[in-house]
């Protein structure tokens, strides 16, 4: 069973690895023995995000059906032979994960089967589903059972992931609009993006990024530092896509060259080595 498991738990990480070097980094910026747990919640993650994103010459309603019911399937029983799975449940069972969040997170994928666009009501719902669960997840994991801590930090941690979200969602336009047929952002026309338009979602990615950070300094010291790296991440991409025309966003993705990914880590550990962060 040992031998199963290191192995299930393998797959989450070269999994996390080869979908996204920027979270893999992160991660591994955490302590240690917050390594495992969170690469088997990304390793989740990223294969449901699969189905809905990119298997588009199978049935992906049925492939997200069976992946939802395998998954609490993993979680009640305590062991999956699909190795992503299984790790997946080991640390929803070992934390305590409110299913409820999981619960949150396959009715976005859902929401992503169809091409439309969504009022505010649905945006507000597919970003908790899809990336404000993912943070609440692993701050139940940061938290490590301590529930006020948990409490303190939730409204944080949901900033975080929404922050990120609609940053993706800005990079990723051209590809979700002309591809996928899918418009995140409430009362946007892409046809028109305007200026105005821009201006008024960064404002709101702002805010997210504001109250996010207030959380990061008062995450546990083995999750801070790695956190911390991500968020700066972030906030440099979106600090490139506010620099970028409203009509450049739709005909190029923004992203960060590794050169400048090696700079903010080498600010962030010079912060951290003078008690900054």
């Amino acid at each position: 069973m040992k031998l199963f498991q290191e192995l299930s738990e393998h797959c989450s990480k070269i999994t996390t690895e080869k979908y996204s070097t920027s979270f893999s980094s992160s991660i591994k910026l955490l302590d240690k023995d917050l390594h495992t747990p969170i690469f088997n919640i990304y390793g989740f993650v990223r294969f449901a995000d699969e189905i809905v994103d990119t298997f588009h010459d199978y049935n992906k309603e049925e492939l997200l059906t069976n992946f939802k019911k395998e998954t609490y399937d993993a979680i009640k029983r305590g062991i999956s032979l699909n190795p992503i799975l299984h790790s997946f449940q080991i640390t929803v069972n070992k934390y305590e994960i409110d299913h409820h969040l999981i619960e949150a997170f396959f009715n976005s994928m859902e929401m992503d089967l169809q091409e439309c666009k969504y009022d505010k009501a649905g945006y507000d719902a597919y970003i908790y589903g899809s990336a404000e669960v993912v943070g609440l997840m692993c701050l139940y994991v940061f938290c490590n059972g301590n529930k006020e801590e948990y409490e303190k930090l939730k409204p944080s941690a949901q900033s975080l992931g929404a922050a990120f979200q609609k940053v993706n969602f800005l990079r990723d336009v051209k590809a979700d609009y002309e591809l996928l047929s899918r418009t995140y952002f409430p009362g946007v026309d892409f046809n028109n993006f305007t200026l105005k338009a821009k201006k008024q979602i960064e404002a709101d990615i702002a805010n997210d990024f504001a109250k996010a950070y207030v959380g990061i300094m008062q995450l546990p010291t083995k999750a801070k530092f790695g956190v911390y790296v991500a968020y700066v991440y972030y906030l440099s991409l979106f600090e490139k896509i506010k620099n970028t025309k409203a009509e450049d966003i739709l005909n190029k993705r923004i992203r960060i060259p590794d050169f400048g990914k090696a700079i903010i880590l080498a600010k962030a550990k010079l912060k951290n080595a003078v008690n900054k962060i």
